[in-house]
């Protein structure tokens, strides 16, 4: 049984599970194909992420920072 592929950030390569520490992959992915678009899937989920209504506040001010809070005027 496999345990998955990774992708290293330092090395930027897909690398089986016994590469790099965990602290500088992604993954486990199924597939090394997989793995090897992990960078990419990553931005697109990024990307749902700051563009889903649901995590941005609407009554942001311009500065971005909201109005609430200790330490907002």
């Amino acid at each position: 049984m496999s345990d998955g592929w990774y992708y290293c950030l330092d090395h930027h390569a897909v690398e089986p599970y016994e590469g790099c520490r965990s602290a500088t992959r992604l993954g486990p992915y199924p597939t090394a194909e997989d793995a090897a678009h992990a960078i990419e899937k990553a931005a697109e989920r990024n990307e749902e992420w700051e563009t889903d209504p649901r995590f941005n506040d609407p009554d942001e001010d311009e500065d971005g920072e909201s109005g609430w809070g200790p330490f907002r005027s």
